[in-house]
């Protein structure tokens, strides 16, 4: 039996927080099987499609705004969750790449062969180029479609650029992490470059505005400069709050009195992002767009503790499959909802965003078959039940192995060594290394990191490789049920099989050092040519590309890049 040790926390201590007052779903048996995501609801009655801002912050945890009992101030987030529906049952991916991958294709990471780490800047990987994304769909639909902010879902061809994949207009970084001012951007030691781009081109005249800031200037143009007569699309994916901590003076100051240098200076950053939001919300009033708009608000993933986020009271961080690495702040701010003012417990998953903003916007999905997600706006609006009853947090056969795993453990049907989770009904499985497993609450002490910050740690029962949890009755994982209740763990593995058989093979290429920003007058940007051909070969093997006609300098230099990456990969962040 798991021991756990307190430190200075107690069930008081949680009731202050307020958490253990939430109203959770009355739990159930295994839920049966979802239905079709195709088996879609009629499309609202509106007059006219809405205008539709799709807010994505980064790295932002699940105790950072104001209403979920944060020390962080989020007035404008705390407001529009309040006006509109909180989603208090939503999730999302644990890393950067698989959360927007599968928000702008509405598949799992499984069927975009996504299902492994993040798109690195010097990979030949991108969002594959067969899948038809949600901003395409729009287009189709008459809308207007503009993105502002981090892409990361791959760039190393033009065709794999945000003005090929469905916007109209882009600004914004293509790398995973930039500099908040000098938008600079190192893959490692010596391999930097600056990103920030205009469409298809550097926007070097951009240097030295905070891209928080920056962003938010610019969808007030862009509404500016269009027609609220016509319906419009935008997608705005803050870099903000991902490192480098980095904030404007001003809002540091607001949290002067906060000890911990970290979470002072993310604290800022969540506060500066809560003012873009207003003046995002301002424009769309200023310029005719509110009374038909629907406004969207999501984080990518679960908070990273050790850099001033934090998921409390749920156990696990960033990166993670525990419940603080995939479950999401989520709302929905609109006049057009029919039941506002109140929070739903309806299971929304982020590939469920695709159909449901397509058929707000009254497109055609039936030349999109086999999606993921489904259309969830009859539960968000109306409160009726969600269509969904299960969420494949994912099946990662490239993560190192658990120690303790078989095939044994699972039944003979499943290697249990495998990082895989599931959720069906109120049941969550993990199977394999889920990551990092601790409860820790909000760094507002001084010594960070120090024993203090972990409220409890796990020091017994490390030799696992499967863990089930009834999330609805446990919604912080304290209770595995593995042992007592091995009818579920075997059907949450049937589900997981399934899955597996669907897959398709993982994409995660070599590097390759024609990526290098020195190649592009130093800046980040496409370096594959039109004559670059791509082979797949199963699960886990590289993609090679081939350069028909290469350059001298270029083979010449291959070596000399080769060598020295392999010396700085074990220095790599």
């Amino acid at each position: 039996m798991a021991v756990y040790a307190l430190t200075g926390f107690s069930l008081v201590s949680l009731l202050s927080f307020g958490y253990l007052s939430w109203d959770w779903m009355k739990p159930s048996l295994v839920a049966d099987v979802a239905t079709d995501p195709m088996e879609k609801s009629p499309p609202p009655a509106f007059a006219r499609p809405p205008h539709i801002i799709f807010i994505l912050t980064d790295d932002q945890g699940y105790h950072d705004v104001g209403y979920h009992g944060s020390d962080i101030q989020t007035p404008t987030l705390d407001r529009l969750a309040a006006e509109g529906v909180k989603l208090e049952n939503y999730y999302i991916q644990p890393i950067c790449t698989p959360s927007r991958s599968q928000l702008i294709t509405g598949r799992y990471q499984i069927h975009t062969g996504l299902q492994h780490s993040i798109i690195r800047p010097r990979q030949p990987n991108c969002l594959p180029l067969d899948q038809v994304t949600l901003p395409q769909k729009l287009q189709e639909a008459g809308y207007s479609t503009h993105m502002v902010g981090k892409w990361h879902l791959g760039f190393y061809k033009k065709e794999c650029l945000p003005t090929r994949r469905g916007f109209d207009t882009f600004l914004g970084s293509l790398t995973g992490n930039v500099d908040y001012y000098t938008y600079d951007n190192c893959d490692g030691p010596g391999v930097c470059g600056y990103d920030l781009h205009e469409g298809e081109d550097v926007a070097w005249d951009q240097s030295g505005k905070y891209s928080t800031l920056l962003y938010a200037q610019r969808v007030n143009k862009i509404l500016a400069s269009h027609s609220p007569k016509k319906p419009i699309f935008i997608y705005v994916a803050f870099q903000a709050v991902h490192t480098p901590l980095q904030s404007p003076k001003e809002y540091i100051y607001r949290y002067r009195s906060m000890g911990n240098v970290a979470r002072r200076k993310y604290a800022a950053m969540v506060t500066c992002m809560d003012e873009a939001v207003k003046n995002i919300t301002w424009a769309l009033k200023k310029y005719g767009y509110y009374d038909n708009s629907v406004i969207v608000f999501s984080t990518d993933n679960g908070g990273q503790t050790f850099s001033g986020g934090s998921n409390w009271p749920l156990r696990g961080r960033k990166g993670t499959y525990w419940e603080g690495g995939v479950r999401g702040i989520g709302f929905v701010h609109s006049p057009l909802i029919k039941r506002k003012r109140r929070t739903s417990w309806a299971l929304v998953h982020i590939t469920d965003w695709y159909p449901t903003l397509v058929s707000l916007a009254r497109g055609n999905l039936s030349n999109v078959p086999g999606l993921d997600g489904y259309n969830v706006w009859p539960a968000i609006s109306e409160g009726k039940e969600s269509p969904r009853t299960e969420i494949l947090h994912n099946i990662d056969p490239l993560y190192n192995h658990a120690k303790y795993g078989s095939l044994e453990d699972g039944f003979g049907i499943w290697n249990t060594a495998v990082q895989a989770s599931i959720r069906v009904g109120e049941w969550k499985l993990l199977t394999g290394d889920p990551g990092y497993s601790d409860w820790i609450p909000p760094q507002t002490l001084t010594n960070f990191p120090g024993s203090w910050w972990n409220l409890e740690r796990l020091t017994d029962g490390l030799r696992k490789s499967v863990w089930l949890f009834n999330i609805t009755a446990d919604p912080y994982e304290r209770y595995d049920l593995s042992d007592q209740r091995p009818d579920v763990v075997r059907t949450l593995l049937m589900r997981l099989v399934h899955y597996n058989r669907t897959a398709i093979p993982v994409r995660y290429p070599a590097e390759n050092p024609r990526a290098h920003p020195d190649f592009n007058g130093g800046a980040w940007g496409p370096w594959a040519s039109e004559d670059d051909t791509e082979e797949w070969e199963g699960i886990g093997e590289t993609l090679k590309s081939r350069n028909k006609k290469k350059k001298c300098k270029i083979c010449k230099l291959r070596s000399f890049f080769r060598k020295l990456n392999t010396r700085l990969m074990s220095n790599r962040i």
